[in-house]
């Protein structure tokens, strides 16, 4: 369930002013707007605006939002998750609810309706709440619901991103990466202006959320964000022209496989030619369902393949 608060702001705990707007004056306690056709008034000196909730851009306006809708759900017996301070669960019996929160975008889900109508009750009562049904798409995932389970994936940011980069209808390839590039920081010419590189992998870093399959590839080249060249560019869109033929894919959470916790671990040994360091790959399922997968270069060299897989595993 898709959950949208149409107000963002919260209750100031400290004094916050703001300057008096343009064509304003003090009148005691209140404000003095300019109409049109009058002259503007001498402005006072010294008089600024004391304001009693917080804006939406005011700097503090994330912080005291966060923390009024926080309060607000402990207080209703929904804790906050130590791992995730987005998350907040409820736990009543075998009924379980979870509430999902970014900024002013809540998902809330659950295996009993009762639980999340009573949820909804409760936010509504306390914010003006815009309920926007089943979840379909939020913050560019889409969620389709076949009879399998779930399927997540971003069809539509890939879409775009190829639209963005001009390779909409180009030559599809099999993999993100040549196996046999090494890619270093002196490969090629600079760049320029670095921010085409940076943007491109930033976007890429995020279509890792359901792509697994360029973990590791999102992971060489973000090791060159400082100082990109054209060699590290190229690499970036090669990995576009791999995407171009798996638009569809994403992943799967099973309704039918067993709750079951299975962790895989691999390592190269000295693959980075710059540092001689390893690099390690993990991915958790649930069941059949792939939950956490990362690609991490290690933090010292290791002296031997073995050491290398041992420091994957820990």
């Amino acid at each position: 369930m898709d959950v949208k608060n149409e107000f963002l702001h919260g209750d100031l705990q400290e004094n916050v002013y703001m300057t008096m707007p343009q064509g304003s004056t003090g009148i005691g306690s209140r404000i003095h707007v300019h109409k049109e056709g009058e002259e503007y008034p001498k402005p006072t000196s010294g008089k600024v605006c004391k304001l009693r909730k917080s804006l939406y851009g005011l700097k503090q306006a994330p912080r005291q939002w966060f923390a009024k809708l926080s309060t607000a759900l402990k207080n209703n017996h929904f804790p906050q998750s130590k791992a995730d301070y987005s998350l907040f669960t409820k736990q009543e019996g075998v009924n379980f609810t979870a509430i999902l929160v970014y900024v002013d975008d809540l998902v809330i889900t659950g295996n009993n309706m009762v639980s999340i109508s009573a949820a909804k009750t409760f936010l509504s009562s306390q914010f003006h709440m815009k309920d926007l049904g089943e979840l379909r798409y939020f913050l560019g995932l889409e969620v389709d619901r076949p009879k399998e389970g779930i399927f997540l994936s971003q069809k539509k940011y890939t879409l775009d991103l190829l639209a963005e980069y001009g390779l909409t209808g180009c030559k599809p390839l099999k993999l993100p990466m040549d196996s046999h590039l090494k890619l270093t920081p002196d490969s090629g010419d600079v760049l320029e202006n670095p921010e085409q590189f940076q943007k491109l992998v930033g976007k890429l870093i995020y279509l890792t959320i359901t792509r697994p399959d360029i973990s590791f590839t999102v992971h060489i080249l973000s090791k060159f964000m400082h100082k990109p060249t054209t060699v590290h560019l190229q690499a970036a869109k090669r990995v576009l022209r791999y995407l171009a033929g798996s638009t569809d894919q994403g992943i799967l959470l099973a309704n039918t496989s067993a709750a079951k916790l299975t962790a895989y671990c691999d390592s190269d040994w000295a693959g980075c030619p710059s540092t001689r360091r390893s690099t390690s790959g993990f991915c958790i399922l649930l069941g059949n369902s792939p939950i956490s997968w990362k690609s991490k270069r290690q933090s010292v060299v290791a002296r031997s393949s073995a050491e290398a897989e041992y420091r994957s595993m820990a």
